[in-house]
């Protein structure tokens, strides 16, 4: 298997999504970057953009098991998880499997549930495992979650601490469709349903192998400094409170070689990085004296900490 069969297996699955959803080729390159990375999304933006529908047509299209789980303040986390109950029948204690166990998680409004049951969910994501009743079960791969919070309705809402916003590893907007795609999605959806008639493209085998592989992209020595700087820029603007950890810097290095790959290429350039430093550093970063929500002003931030850095321009592949 060789890097351009990353680049296929995206195309394959890319194209297939797009089946259902109009647009956001960008999106789905981002989350193929996360998912490729083992890494997980936070997806903020108001209801009705089809982030439900993007989630299972990626699930379909994967061949793999799917949950959408809605988080409320009364869920438990042995809503998520599972339970063991005693059978009288059998006259033993045997696992009911909670909507955790499956391969890709939906967690809607993952902000409205209480600390206790995002830390379950949370957990699961970093160890892609669960414990229940002190007994651990290991969660099928490709195990991928997809979190959304709704940015505007804050009223009853446990916000995430930072700690654990630092472990999606990337944060999206999806943001409305323009004039021409919201045609198209009108015209796509009037008859029937497209989700109902797509298959999958790739096993979940490919996805695990594809891992693996990308790995072996290639990234310069002036290209982790590269990534180096622009992590430590942001621990010394006089705008940010609170700076990328060194799991963010890791994350700008594995997701610029992910980057790469599903672009077929075997080796990393400056524009990979700056591609896709954005999704992954916008939730690490808290700016002086303003929301953690207000996202366009820590892209903004960002944008400027890119422009500042100077990219490397020797012994990059061409």
């Amino acid at each position: 298997m060789e890097v351009i069969e990353v680049k296929n297996i995206v195309n394959k699955i890319k194209d297939n999504v797009q089946k259902v959803i109009v647009g956001k080729g960008e999106i789905i390159d981002y989350i193929m970057v996360s998912i490729l990375c083992s890494g997980h999304v936070l997806l903020e933006d108001v209801p009705g953009l089809g982030k439900t529908i993007l989630a299972r047509s990626l699930s379909k299209s994967i061949n793999s098991s799917f949950s959408r789980i809605q988080f409320t303040p009364d869920l438990l986390p042995s809503d998520i998880t599972g339970i063991n109950y005693y059978n009288q029948k059998s006259n033993q204690f045997q696992f009911k499997k909670g909507p955790l166990m499956s391969q890709l998680i939906l967690a809607d409004e993952i902000n409205r549930a209480t600390p206790r049951t995002q830390s379950s969910l949370l957990k699961s994501m970093e160890e892609h495992q669960l414990t229940v009743d002190g007994i651990t079960h290991k969660l099928d791969e490709p195990f991928f979650v997809i979190a959304t919070q709704n940015p505007i309705e804050n009223a009853g809402t446990y916000p995430l601490p930072e700690a654990q916003l630092d472990r999606f590893f990337m944060k999206l907007h999806i943001g409305y469709p323009n004039f021409d795609e919201e045609f198209k999605i009108l015209t796509r959806f009037k008859t029937e349903n497209p989700l109902d008639e797509i298959e999958a493209v790739v096993g979940s085998e490919d996805i695990i192998k594809a891992r693996e592989l990308f790995k072996h992209v290639k990234i310069e020595d002036d290209l982790i400094d590269y990534i180096l700087k622009l992590t430590h820029k942001t621990r010394e603007h006089t705008d940010i409170k609170l700076g990328i950890s060194p799991r963010g810097s890791q994350a700008l290095f594995r997701g610029s070689q992910a980057y790469a790959a599903i672009q077929g290429r075997d080796f990393v350039t400056p524009d990979d990085i700056k591609a896709i430093i954005k999704p992954i550093f916008r939730h690490r970063i808290i700016v002086q004296g303003r929301s953690r929500f207000t996202s366009i002003n820590i892209d903004q931030i960002i944008e400027g900490i890119v422009k500042e850095v100077e990219v490397p321009s020797e012994n990059i592949r061409n």
